[in-house]
């Protein structure tokens, strides 16, 4: 009896051990968790579920099991090689061909800054009145100053802290509405494209699926530093690293599905289209209750600044690789990498009309530029000589594929659609 005693309480002891080693692997996730519950999310899953109901959720969960596909696979060159996805092109791609497309990367990353700045400008035009461009200047000097006055493990609690904020905002929204959730669990699993909805379905991919992520991660989940030479070590890393991956996935998946679901329930049955974030606070109020519209604003700015800070990382690992180069926010080249991405992002919202219309269309942009950073990663990640041993099998590489011939079928409807428009 006392035998089986201690071997219980060792057990345990071991449970608990492992429970607190998971913890100290689990946050890289949650960074890249930030840049798909973005403004530009906002915008797409607002517009999904007020103009078509639930019958778009299926692509919120499609989206996301594509993401974590993705963001497991690209997490591992990470970890296998000790390179981002942008060093391992600059380093094992010839250069005709890594330039462009790590430029074109560093163009989603500026098509991602500009909804992440805008969505906070509206922020702060809900809570204080202030004009949106002024309040993209202040929302992109605060992420800068973030950006360049915290070290990383600093900045990911901030923005675990936000994420954190930003769920328990819509669950308290989505209390409130009067959800079918028989019609959600439908349009969670029945594809369905709605006449006129593919702009929305793909902007919805290219808010979840977004290139400057799968950049971001391959870097970021080098910050649990580890021996290369040693290959436990390393099975460990990535054995923790699908549990965090797996685990911030279905975070966003949940706060994608209630931005849809809650717009659904209350714009979609009320006939009210929606055409700018604020008109959406506006009216959430005598549709929810009046401490819905400064909760709303509260967690769109909290959304804005978080993920304004994770596409700026990602700016400065992309130009960084341009040069060979990791991360590192007091060199030179990922400084210019975090302006690059801010300042186009700033130039271009100074000459947009339709702030709402600027978050749809930019997250559209990015699901034309995911195929190609996709190519890239498998590429990558299928190389004996870039992965050694961990070098994607046949099917990882034959599944990847897939899901970049998936996101490059659905681009090409889309331009069809544009067209015959």
């Amino acid at each position: 009896m006392l035998k089986f005693l201690e071997d219980l309480k060792n057990r345990n002891h071991r449970r608990i051990q492992g429970g607190l080693e998971l913890l100290k692997y689990i946050g890289p996730g949650l960074i890249v968790t930030v840049g798909f519950i973005d403004p530009g999310n906002w915008a797409s899953n607002l517009a999904a579920g007020a103009s078509f109901g639930y019958s778009l959720l299926w692509m919120v969960t499609l989206s996301t099991v594509m993401l974590i596909i993705l963001q497991h696979n690209v997490a591992h060159l990470g970890i296998a090689s000790g390179l981002c996805l942008s060093e391992a092109a600059e380093k094992h791609v010839r250069p005709s061909l890594a330039r462009p497309l790590l430029w074109s990367a560093m163009a989603a990353s500026a098509a991602t800054s500009l909804a992440e700045i805008l969505g906070g400008a509206i922020a702060l035009q809900m809570l204080f009145g202030l004009p949106v461009k002024l309040g993209s200047v202040l929302a992109a000097a605060l992420v800068v100053y973030l950006l360049f006055s915290s070290n990383y493990r600093r900045l990911e609690k901030w923005i675990i802290g936000l994420v954190s904020l930003i769920g328990l905002s819509f669950i308290y929204e989505l209390s409130l509405a009067p959800v079918d959730w028989g019609r959600a669990a439908t349009g969670w699993v029945v594809p369905s494209t709605p006449a006129g909805s593919m702009v929305v379905v793909m902007s919805v991919l290219g808010a979840v699926v977004m290139p400057h992520n799968l950049f971001l991660h391959s870097e970021i989940i080098q910050s649990r530093q580890w021996n290369l030479e040693d290959e436990k070590v390393i099975r460990r890393q990535l054995k923790f690293e699908f549990t965090d991956t797996l685990l911030s996935m279905l975070v966003g998946w949940a706060i994608n599905s209630a931005m849809i679901i809650m717009a659904a329930a209350t714009f979609f049955k009320a006939g009210k289209p929606v055409s700018e974030l604020q008109q959406a606070r506006e009216m959430l109020a005598p549709l929810l209750g009046g401490h819905s519209g400064p909760v709303f604003a509260l967690a769109l700015l909290f959304a804005g600044v978080s993920s304004s800070v994770t596409s700026g990382m990602a700016g400065a690992s992309i130009f960084a690789g341009l040069y060979g180069e990791p991360l590192n926010l007091k060199d030179s080249h990922s400084r210019m990498g975090v302006y690059i991405s801010f300042i186009a992002a700033l130039a271009v919202i100074l000459f947009i009309g339709d702030p709402f219309k600027g978050l749809i269309y930019s997250q559209m942009a990015l699901s034309v530029q995911l195929p190609f950073t996709i190519f890239l990663q498998v590429y990558l990640t299928s190389s004996r000589k870039v992965m050694g041993a961990h070098a994607n099998p046949r099917w990882m590489a034959a599944l990847l594929s897939f899901i970049g011939l998936v996101v490059a079928y659905l681009n090409i409807r889309l331009l069809l659609s544009l067209f015959a428009g």
